[in-house]
């Protein structure tokens, strides 16, 4: 198993010129790829998601189980073939999409939202 040192941590922060989502995404590729293998591992991944989905049902204001949900989906698209500036692009385009949509009015707190469809 792999683990950087907080120092190791603060030499490859210091080492970026800006902190952004693509150093981040290819300093997570490589520390990933030495730890966890190559491969897609899908089902490895959304058992895993599953796992701290369930964490944070019991512990919903934790922070860092929300952030490991979305790690984990990052992993994910680097094992599908995307390169970190293709993310960046489709999580933009996403986003965009998403505020072009019609929604409707907030459906009850444990219910999920989806768009109108057109």
């Amino acid at each position: 198993m792999i683990c950087l040192t907080n120092d190791k941590w603060d030499r490859i922060k210091a080492q970026l010129e800006q902190d952004s989502l693509i150093d981040f995404l290819i300093i997570q590729k490589s520390w990933s790829l030495q730890t966890f293998g190559p491969g897609r591992r899908t089902v490895g991944l959304c058992n895993h998601i599953k796992s701290e989905l369930t964490e944070i049902l019991a512990e919903p204001d934790s922070l860092e189980e929300w952030i490991d949900v979305i790690v984990l989906a990052l992993d994910a698209t680097w094992r599908l073939g995307a390169t970190p500036e293709e993310v960046v692009e489709t999580l933009m385009n996403k986003q965009q999409q998403n505020l072009l949509r019609l929604w409707g009015p907030p459906p009850p707190e444990d219910q999920p939202s989806f768009h109108i469809k057109e």
